[in-house]
């Protein structure tokens, strides 16, 4: 016996060789999460420790090694590869017996694959219209799968499937079985299989409703009900008559492994059951009785009218049960004649709230160690209850006989004929550690199994479902050589007959026919359309018939670059390409053998990360006119771009394939623009302010050279400067009346707008006025040199005009006539000026030349730069961080003005003069 401590106080381990009379303590260096014992060693053991490594002993526990650390699972990347690389679902993974089960979600439908002797893994194959939304494995025995699988029109059942012995090929065994909710959320199936003998099970099915019992001896081909006991506890007849009455049990295992849960049936016991259910209509989980069967299911017995645990003793040969109950007990039942009488005996003189028993049904010494504790605050409580002295000799030939397992009379389940022997009821005889239960195996074969795609009719015959073509599972077979042609029927893994029915029923080997190839499909590993450039795209060609080594594959990838295959067997793994550039592409398979051909195409985007967006808006916006918004991404190149728009408070984006949108605003003040841009897996947005007026006017201002050399040229700095300069000109004005926006590049230049009033748009001429007077007085302050400000200690600047605007006044009303001659004279006027500042720019080499010039659509996104003799262009070289170039580029852009030089300014204003 090994007992662990609590590890909250220390971490070590009890150690009994005696049966419990004494214990030896060994302390260990690290703690026990969870221990593994060899299923034939006894004496070695595995632990894992609660820090993740692992340990292990061959002396019990006495002395521990450390064998390996960090055990625990550890995730990285890896070469990616398959046909459902990057895309298996988290903990879909089971690994059990020979088999190995991934899950793969695509397009939110589940696929679900399977390895067999860790070879390639094979796609598992329901029948067409199952449409699985959840799977889980019951059992692998026998080189055989049997799963539960809950498809698309299913709530709380599940119907059973079994699978060929690669674990590829299912076909039903039962709708409709009951599942429910664990403690822990898990899903609880309501399916037993019987230990002892193969191919049992129990499984609850939903019947119209109700909650039925039923029970296969096939492994899942034939399924009845329980024949309800002819008699109850009493002696009195039982009025059950099957369809209409049976027994009903409930399958849940208990999840305390120290009870014996609903039902209970052991390898060293074969065909004994005892299980907790009530006979009706349907199961019922108020009226509770004990149920006892010998013979593997095919009769049973009641035993009590109350819920107990039974526990099983050398061999099934004693059974002990104990009431299971809220209250503490004193008390047990012991049987020998498999549960048809019972022997009471006290097991403690206190009683005892009873947590558990540990019972080994195959040992020698009849022992079993009760545990539990007196109250609710008391410590567990161990009691060894030592039956030897029941047992009063050991068993000789006259203490057995034999029994025959069945199947409602019918002597050949799975294959067999099988005799078991037995020791006879109420013998008080111990077996002994070599007792065998088999006496004798008989082999006879009858109708097997049916077979993926066959379903069973009425007439008890297979014949294939609508959905399921026969000949398609010679799809893999080529010319020349043979595969085997399904019957319809096919035998259970398990099931060892070998004569009687065998060769009607078995599959027939026929020669390969030829075909053309038919059903080709392409898609990408992980089932995606939109790929990285420069990153793998691995493709995947599928053809659902056709000739394998006779067919020729070719792939275009739509990019100008195609690859060609002799036969299907290089392209299985899937083909690798890199496309070196954004955009869609046209990927095409062509199949082609001598009887014909097939085509599939998929479009697959591939796409350049965007890294920045930056969003160009103009400062300022006139209400009701039409304004040009342009995001533009780095990236240029990035391939098909998404574009959601938001203006203002709207909680629906417009959407555009367009990196530009023009909108009008029709609500004056400061209005929101966002813009988000989708590329492959990256969202990046941006955002901006537009301030929009009914009218406003602006003008260019420049400043003394010393500021350009404190200009690191950063939207920041900018932002900052613009501040220092307002917080400068507004004395005396109102602050929400003057907006500086700071242009990048050098020599530094900015725009100064003067914007009207709030809440002077009802006094239009009066406001129109007011903005006169606020125009004259910072012009004035501006020719005076009166508007300077401290950049830093020492460092004074000046802020001097540029020039004046091409339309002081800028507004959303129509063209007034009374304003043409003005227009005329300010031309002219700024026309000379351009000439005078053309002929003397050499000597004022500061002063920059703006105008407004208007691109058409068709153009780059960003042009080039053109300053003035003295002012530096913008190049590519000059820049590394691809950020700060969009940056100077892009603001220049920002109020759809560029910089230029004072020649095409002047030839500019002298075509408009001639006009």
């Amino acid at each position: 016996i090994m007992l662990l401590s609590d590890p909250e106080i220390e971490s070590s381990i009890l150690i009994s060789s005696d049966e419990g009379a004494t214990y030896q303590k060994y302390r260990l260096n690290f703690y026990i999460q969870s221990l593994l014992f060899h299923p034939k060693q006894e004496e070695w053991i595995l632990a894992y420790s609660l820090d993740q490594k692992l340990y292990s002993s061959m002396d019990f526990g006495r002395k521990w090694q450390l064998m390996h650390e960090a055990t625990g699972l550890e995730c990285s990347e890896t070469k990616r590869s398959g046909p459902f690389s990057r895309s298996i679902d988290v903990s879909s993974l089971v690994v059990q017996d020979e088999y190995i089960f991934i899950q793969v979600t695509t397009g939110g439908r589940a696929t679900y694959y399977v390895s067999y002797r860790r070879e390639p893994f094979a796609q598992i194959k329901l029948p067409k219209y199952s449409l699985p939304k959840d799977m889980h494995i019951i059992s692998t025995d026998e080189n055989q799968v049997f799963a539960a699988v809950q498809e698309w029109n299913q709530n709380d059942t599940y119907n059973l499937y079994i699978s060929d012995t690669r674990g590829v090929y299912f076909t039903l065994a039962l709708e409709n079985v009951k599942s429910s909710r664990g403690l822990e959320g898990n899903i609880v199936i309501d399916l037993y299989e019987v230990a002892g003998i193969k191919g049992i099970f129990l499984a609850n099915r939903k019947v119209d409703d109700q909650i039925k019992t039923f029970i296969t001896y096939n492994k899942g081909r034939d399924w009845r009900l329980l024949q309800a006991p002819s008699t109850d506890l009493r002696g009195d007849p039982v009025l059950c008559q099957l369809p209409f009455c049976s027994l009903h049990l409930r399958l849940q295992l208990s999840e305390n492994p120290y009870t014996s849960g609903s039902i209970s049936s052991k390898e060293t016991a074969p065909g004994l059951l005892v299980a907790t259910g009530n006979i009706g209509s349907e199961l019922s989980y108020t009226e509770v009785g004990m149920f006892i069967s010998s013979d593997g299911g095919n009769s049973w017995r009641q035993i009590f009218e109350e819920e107990y645990n039974v526990w099983f003793l050398d061999w099934g040969g004693a059974l002990v049960a104990m009431k299971h109950t809220s209250v503490p007990i004193r008390h047990m039942w012991v049987s020998f004649d498999e549960g048809r009488s019972w022997t009471k005996y006290s097991f403690t003189s206190t009683p005892l709230f009873v947590d558990g028993s540990l019972v080994d049904p195959g040992i020698e010494t009849q022992i079993m160690t009760v545990f539990g504790h007196f109250s609710l605050r008391s410590e567990w409580q161990l009691v060894k209850v030592d039956y030897k002295s029941l047992f009063s000799r050991r068993c000789t030939k006259d203490d057995y006989q034999t029994w025959h397992l069945h199947n409602q009379g019918e002597p050949c389940v799975m294959g067999e004929r099988k005799i078991y022997k037995k020791r006879k009821p109420g013998a008080q005889c111990s077996l002994g550690r070599d007792y065998s239960q088999t006496v004798v195996s008989e082999p006879l074969c009858d109708s097997g199994d049916f077979d993926y795609g066959y379903e069973r009719h009425s007439n008890n015959q297979c014949i294939p479902a609508f959905w399921f073509s026969p000949s398609s599972l010679s799809k893999d077979c080529n010319v020349g050589q043979n595969y085997w042609n399904s019957t319809g029927y096919r035998r259970i893994v398990s099931n060892n007959c070998t004569d009687g029915l065998r060769e009607k029923y078995m599959a027939k080997m026929e020669k390969c026919p030829g075909k053309a190839p038919r059903g080709l499909h392409i898609l990408t590993s992980d089932g995606k359309l939109v790929m990285e450039q420069g990153h793998n795209a691995t493709f995947i060609i599928l053809m659902e018939e056709g000739d394998l080594q006779r067919t020729n594959i070719q792939l275009d990838f739509g990019d100008g670059i195609a690859v060609s295959y002799a036969n299907f067997s290089p392209v299985e793994d899937g083909i690798r390409h890199v496309y070196k550039s954004a955009g869609i592409f046209q990927v095409t398979a062509y199949a082609e053998n001598s009887l014909g051909s097939d085509t599939a195409v998929l479009f697959l985007h591939v796409v350049c990360p965007v890294e920045h967006v930056h969003l160009s808006v103009p400062f300022v916006a006139i209400r009701n006119k039409d304004v040009n918004i342009t995001a533009v991404v780095w990236p240029s190149q990035a391939g098909t771009l998404t574009y959601f728009w938001w203006f203002g408070n709207s909680t629906k984006p417009l959407i555009t394939l367009e990196s530009s949108i023009s909108y009008t605003f029709t609500v004056e003040g400061m209005n929101t623009v966002t813009v988000q841009v989708a590329g492959g897996n990256t969202l990046i947005q941006d955002t901006k302010e537009i301030a929009v007026h009914e009218y406003f006017q602006s003008q260019l201002l420049s400043f003394s050279p010393n500021l350009d050399y404190h200009n690191p040229d950063i939207p920041e700095w900018r932002q900052d400067v613009g501040k220092v300069i307002k917080r400068a000109l507004v004395t005396g004005i109102p602050d929400e009346q003057i907006l500086v926006a700071l242009f990048p590049g050098l020599p530094t230049s900015a725009e100064l707008f003067i914007l009207p009033h709030k809440n002077t748009t009802e006094r239009r001429k009066s406001s129109e006025a007011d903005l006169e007077q606020v125009v004259e007085i910072l012009f004035n302050a501006l020719n005076q040199n009166l508007v300077q400000f401290e950049l830093k200690p020492g460092v004074e600047v000046v802020v001097y005009v540029t020039q004046l605007t091409l339309a002081p006044l800028v507004d959303s009303s129509s063209s007034h006539s009374s304003s043409a001659m003005l227009m005329l004279l300010s031309v002219v006027f700024v026309g000379l000026a351009v000439f005078l500042i053309y002929k003397f720019k050499r000597k004022i080499p500061w002063i920059n030349i703006y105008a407004q010039v208007q691109h058409d659509k068709e153009q780059e996104m960003i042009g080039s730069v053109s300053q003035s003799e003295n002012a530096p262009k913008i190049t590519l070289s000059e820049f590394t961080d691809p950020e700060e170039l969009m940056d100077k580029e892009l603001d220049t852009r920002v109020m759809g003005e560029r910089q230029l030089s004072a020649e095409f300014c002047f030839k500019v204003w002298v075509k408009i003069l001639v006009f």
